[in-house]
């Protein structure tokens, strides 16, 4: 059976992310994505802390969103993250969506690589730390 690599949290946006447009600003929405990509890290026990102390940073080099309606003040959010890939880069993939209706607002990706704290080199196979803490295979 294969772990389940998902994790769900709820946000609020609060009057300073929204715009002169009174919708959220679309820089605030990085800032769900990194709430619920720590929610999901954290479900495996490989939080930021827990990267360092493992010798792996994991910088994100690649960021995409989606904007497909805009969220207002006070609506709840619901932020589905979810590894998709493992193997040579941390790829998360995201859904954004209301929480009373379902509907989606956003979609977005990320993409992280490990680099060797001591060394500074990025590594082009995730280190074994990784694939323990999901629970999944080479």
């Amino acid at each position: 059976m294969s772990p389940d690599l998902s994790h769900e949290t709820e946000v609020v946006p609060a009057f300073y992310d929204i715009d002169p447009m009174e919708i959220v600003w679309h820089g605030h929405y990085v800032k769900y994505l990194e709430v619920a990509r720590t929610a999901l890290l954290g479900k495996f026990d490989y939080d930021y802390p827990r990267m360092r102390d493992s010798g792996y940073a994991w910088p994100i080099v690649d960021l995409r969103l989606k904007y497909v309606r805009p969220a207002q003040l006070g609506q709840r959010l619901i932020v589905r993250a979810e590894i998709v890939e493992w193997e040579n880069r941390l790829r998360i993939q995201y859904r954004i969506r209301d929480a009373v209706s379902g509907r989606k607002l956003t979609e977005a990706t990320t993409t992280q690589v490990a680099v060797d704290l001591a060394t500074r080199e990025m590594l082009y196979v995730c280190p074994a730390v990784l694939w323990q803490r999901l629970g999944v295979q080479p």
